[in-house]
Protein backbone atom coordinates (compact mmCIF):
# COMPACT_ATOMS: atom_id res chain seq x y z
CA UNK A 1 0.00 0.00 0.00
CA UNK A 2 1.74 3.25 -1.36
CA UNK A 3 -0.41 5.73 0.66
CA UNK A 4 0.01 4.67 4.50
CA UNK A 5 0.21 1.36 6.33
CA UNK A 6 1.79 0.53 10.04
CA UNK A 7 3.20 -2.51 11.38
CA UNK A 8 2.20 -3.95 14.65
CA UNK A 9 3.38 -6.67 16.17
CA UNK A 10 1.01 -8.23 18.98
CA UNK A 11 2.88 -9.24 21.97
CA UNK A 12 -0.27 -10.60 24.05
CA UNK A 13 1.28 -13.83 25.28
CA UNK A 14 -2.33 -15.48 25.52
CA UNK A 15 -3.13 -14.21 22.02
CA UNK A 16 0.02 -15.75 20.74
CA UNK A 17 -1.31 -18.97 22.36
CA UNK A 18 -4.04 -18.44 20.79
CA UNK A 19 -2.66 -17.86 17.34
CA UNK A 20 -0.18 -20.73 17.71
CA UNK A 21 -3.08 -23.34 18.83
CA UNK A 22 -4.87 -22.36 16.17
CA UNK A 23 -2.23 -23.24 13.16
CA UNK A 24 -2.23 -26.25 14.42
CA UNK A 25 -5.58 -26.90 13.95
CA UNK A 26 -6.34 -24.90 10.66
CA UNK A 27 -4.40 -25.55 7.52
CA UNK A 28 -5.15 -22.06 6.49
CA UNK A 29 -5.72 -19.09 8.96
CA UNK A 30 -6.38 -16.28 6.46
CA UNK A 31 -10.34 -16.61 7.43
CA UNK A 32 -9.26 -15.18 10.82
CA UNK A 33 -6.62 -12.69 10.01
CA UNK A 34 -10.01 -11.60 7.29
CA UNK A 35 -11.81 -11.38 10.17
CA UNK A 36 -9.03 -8.86 12.46
CA UNK A 37 -8.75 -6.67 9.25
CA UNK A 38 -12.38 -6.98 9.03
CA UNK A 39 -12.80 -4.97 12.65
CA UNK A 40 -9.26 -2.95 12.22
CA UNK A 41 -10.90 -1.34 9.39
CA UNK A 42 -14.12 -0.38 11.43
CA UNK A 43 -11.80 0.88 14.37
CA UNK A 44 -10.36 2.66 12.01
CA UNK A 45 -13.47 3.89 9.98
CA UNK A 46 -14.65 5.17 13.64
CA UNK A 47 -11.81 7.70 13.67
CA UNK A 48 -12.68 9.79 11.49
CA UNK A 49 -15.79 10.31 13.67
CA UNK A 50 -14.42 11.13 16.68
CA UNK A 51 -11.32 12.37 15.39
CA UNK A 52 -9.10 10.95 17.39
CA UNK A 53 -5.89 8.77 17.13
CA UNK A 54 -5.64 4.78 18.23
CA UNK A 55 -4.67 6.49 21.60
CA UNK A 56 -8.15 8.20 22.32
CA UNK A 57 -5.60 11.35 21.90
CA UNK A 58 -7.57 14.28 19.88
CA UNK A 59 -6.60 14.93 15.94
CA UNK A 60 -4.89 18.31 16.11
CA UNK A 61 -7.20 20.81 15.17
CA UNK A 62 -7.44 22.44 11.75
CA UNK A 63 -5.91 25.90 11.15
CA UNK A 64 -8.88 28.11 11.46
CA UNK A 65 -8.69 30.07 8.05
CA UNK A 66 -8.51 26.85 6.40
CA UNK A 67 -11.64 25.08 8.56
CA UNK A 68 -13.56 27.96 7.17
CA UNK A 69 -13.71 27.32 3.91
CA UNK A 70 -14.16 23.22 4.20
CA UNK A 71 -17.66 21.83 3.26
CA UNK A 72 -17.25 19.58 6.12
CA UNK A 73 -16.88 20.13 9.46
CA UNK A 74 -14.41 17.08 10.55
CA UNK A 75 -10.66 16.78 10.54
CA UNK A 76 -9.33 14.83 7.61
CA UNK A 77 -12.36 14.55 5.77
CA UNK A 78 -13.48 16.37 2.72
CA UNK A 79 -14.74 14.43 0.53
CA UNK A 80 -14.20 10.85 2.52
CA UNK A 81 -11.83 9.55 0.37
CA UNK A 82 -9.29 9.13 2.38
CA UNK A 83 -11.77 7.00 5.23
CA UNK A 84 -13.27 5.02 2.47
CA UNK A 85 -10.25 3.82 1.06
CA UNK A 86 -9.46 2.34 4.30
CA UNK A 87 -8.52 -1.37 3.46
CA UNK A 88 -7.19 -4.69 4.67
CA UNK A 89 -5.66 -7.55 2.90
CA UNK A 90 -5.68 -10.91 5.17
CA UNK A 91 -2.52 -13.15 4.75
CA UNK A 92 -1.54 -16.37 6.59
CA UNK A 93 -0.12 -15.19 9.01
CA UNK A 94 -0.51 -11.55 9.06
CA UNK A 95 -2.91 -9.15 8.29
CA UNK A 96 -2.27 -5.34 6.33
CA UNK A 97 -4.49 -2.76 6.68
CA UNK A 98 -3.96 0.64 5.04
CA UNK A 99 -5.03 2.95 1.91
CA UNK A 100 -3.19 3.64 -0.88
CA UNK A 101 -4.24 7.22 -0.80
CA UNK A 102 -1.07 9.12 -1.72
CA UNK A 103 -1.93 11.65 0.71
CA UNK A 104 -2.55 9.24 3.62
CA UNK A 105 1.02 9.27 4.49
CA UNK A 106 1.57 13.37 5.22
CA UNK A 107 -1.56 12.27 7.55
CA UNK A 108 -0.53 10.08 8.76
CA UNK A 109 2.91 10.92 9.78
CA UNK A 110 3.02 14.48 9.38
CA UNK A 111 5.24 16.50 6.62
CA UNK A 112 6.74 19.39 6.06
CA UNK A 113 5.49 20.86 2.23
CA UNK A 114 8.01 22.58 0.57
CA UNK A 115 8.67 23.86 -2.51
CA UNK A 116 10.31 21.47 -5.52
CA UNK A 117 11.00 24.10 -8.24
CA UNK A 118 9.38 27.52 -6.97
CA UNK A 119 10.99 29.34 -4.39
CA UNK A 120 7.55 30.05 -2.90
CA UNK A 121 4.70 27.54 -2.71
CA UNK A 122 0.89 29.49 -3.78
CA UNK A 123 -2.27 28.26 -2.52
CA UNK A 124 -5.50 29.86 -1.44
CA UNK A 125 -7.20 29.64 1.43
CA UNK A 126 -10.09 31.70 2.88
CA UNK A 127 -10.75 33.25 -0.42
CA UNK A 128 -6.98 34.97 0.07
CA UNK A 129 -3.81 34.09 -1.79
CA UNK A 130 -1.05 32.54 0.38
CA UNK A 131 2.32 32.66 -0.16
CA UNK A 132 4.73 30.60 1.91
CA UNK A 133 8.10 29.16 1.91
CA UNK A 134 6.78 25.50 3.62
CA UNK A 135 3.59 24.41 5.16
CA UNK A 136 4.03 21.95 7.65
CA UNK A 137 1.14 19.45 8.54
CA UNK A 138 0.57 17.57 12.02
CA UNK A 139 0.58 14.32 12.10
CA UNK A 140 -2.91 12.97 12.53
CA UNK A 141 -2.39 8.86 13.32
CA UNK A 142 -5.78 7.40 12.16
CA UNK A 143 -3.88 4.06 11.39
CA UNK A 144 -3.12 1.95 14.48
CA UNK A 145 -3.97 -0.69 17.32
CA UNK A 146 -6.33 0.93 20.52
CA UNK A 147 -6.65 -1.23 23.68
CA UNK A 148 -10.00 -1.96 22.53
CA UNK A 149 -8.58 -3.21 19.02
CA UNK A 150 -6.40 -5.47 21.04
CA UNK A 151 -9.56 -6.68 22.94
CA UNK A 152 -11.30 -7.56 19.58
CA UNK A 153 -8.60 -8.91 17.90
CA UNK A 154 -8.06 -11.27 21.08
CA UNK A 155 -11.92 -11.90 21.14
CA UNK A 156 -11.53 -13.56 17.27
CA UNK A 157 -8.33 -15.48 18.33
CA UNK A 158 -9.92 -17.05 20.79
CA UNK A 159 -13.32 -17.64 19.37
CA UNK A 160 -11.56 -19.06 16.15
CA UNK A 161 -9.52 -21.62 18.97
CA UNK A 162 -13.16 -22.46 20.01
CA UNK A 163 -14.83 -23.09 17.55
CA UNK A 164 -11.89 -25.05 15.44
CA UNK A 165 -11.00 -27.19 19.10
CA UNK A 166 -14.57 -28.55 19.02
CA UNK A 167 -14.40 -29.47 15.29
CA UNK A 168 -11.14 -31.73 16.22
Amino acid sequence: MAGASISVTINDQAVVRGFEQLTRLMTNTRPVMAAIGTELVASTHMRFVTQQDPDGQPWHILNPTYAEGKRNTRILTESGRLRDSINSRPGNDQVLVGTNVIYAAPHQFGAVIEPKSASHLFFRMGGELVVAKKVTLPARPFLGISSDDQTSIAEIVFEFVERYSTRH
